[in-house]
């Protein structure tokens, strides 16, 4: 029966999410999952320069077998791959960039490719295409979550997920500071490895139907391009900006040992990408390359421009 009166709960404004059709999990990872369950691939090609989680334990022991490969300056696979029929590529949409080169890779691979739009929430999914999109810390407020879209279902019962338990490092950044709740944070995202596929929890749908997204879209745009303007002389990268939609960050690649350190101090937190590759040995050097000096400056709907004032001013007085 349902319950009428008591207490009140979190109080959020009802809206839509951004992709309501999609296949709502409980991660990205567990996105990739089913594909692979529902598909059962002899082999998936990853790319090294890629979050762990999308090759941990769980996933290695899904019958599936793994082979990586390289990416190249203008993060594109850098040799050919010769994908079979029973095979499938994964390629991730880096930082929201790579959007024309998705289309080249569809048209190279079709039906055999599955696109990892974990970095890039608002480009949307290529109809028959295998898609994946992280919720959680990369883009909104949201305790974890996953949407996928793709045309094999499995046919599977899943339970639905509980996630009231993950909040504690997102309230606590609310009436406190993101510091003093950092290992909530870590231990939020310890609790999603290896986790079994599950629907997508009523609280994280809430949070999702009540975000503003065409704001945030435009922040995010506007942020972007305000660092750019500012940083473009000084970026190694060569961004190509005539398919940039809502990015999640603004990749600055600079060789300055200090400054991702200078930062921090200045309480701009900079994450590094993603360490465990400096230790696989087939990684290129250019790989290690961006883990050691990529910085992904935050351009998120929290910040105004005076926000990405302070950020240009910290790199410029510390290069």
């Amino acid at each position: 029966m349902k319950e009428i009166g008591g207490y009140f709960g979190l109080e959020l404004s009802r809206g839509k999410e951004y992709y309501p059709d999609a296949i709502k999990l409980n991660s990205a990872r567990n996105c990739f999952k089913y594909i692979l369950l529902a598909q059962k691939p002899s082999k998936v090609y990853v790319p090294y320069y890629i979050d762990k989680s999308m090759t941990e334990e769980s996933l290695q022991n899904s019958g599936v077998k793994f082979e990586f490969y390289n990416i190249d300056e203008k993060f594109e696979i850098a040799d050919s791959v010769n994908v079979k029929n029973e095979e499938k590529i994964l390629y991730n949409n880096y930082f929201a960039l790579k959007n024309e080169y998705v289309l080249k890779l569809v048209h190279i691979y079709g039906n055999k490719l599955i696109i990892d739009n974990t970095q890039a929430f608002f480009c949307k999914p290529v109809s028959g295409i295998d898609t994946l999109y992280s919720l959680g810390s990369k883009f909104f407020g949201a305790p974890g979550g996953g949407y996928l879209f793709t045309n094999v279902l499995l046919n599977t019962k899943f339970e639905q997920d509980v996630s009231y338990a993950g909040m504690t490092h997102l309230l606590g950044r609310i009436d406190k500071t993101a510091h003093e709740f950092f290992e909530h944070f870590q231990e939020s995202k310890k609790r999603r490895c290896n986790q079994e596929i599950k629907i997508m929890s009523n609280l994280t749908q809430a949070i999702l139907s009540s975000i503003d997204y065409e704001t945030v879209k435009i922040i995010r745009e506007r942020n972007f391009y305000y660092l750019h303007s500012y940083l473009q002389d000084i970026n190694e990268l060569q961004l190509n900006l005539s398919l940039i939609e809502g990015p999640m960050i603004y990749p600055l690649l600079i060789k300055k040992d200090a400054l991702r350190q200078k930062l921090i101090e200045n309480k701009i937190y900079v994450p590094t990408y993603w360490k465990e590759i400096l230790d696989m040995e087939k990684a290129s050097e250019w790989e290690k390359y961006l883990t050691n000096y990529l910085l992904p400056l935050p351009i998120d709907q929290r910040y105004e421009i005076s926000d990405m004032k302070i950020i240009i001013d910290c790199i410029k007085q510390n290069i």
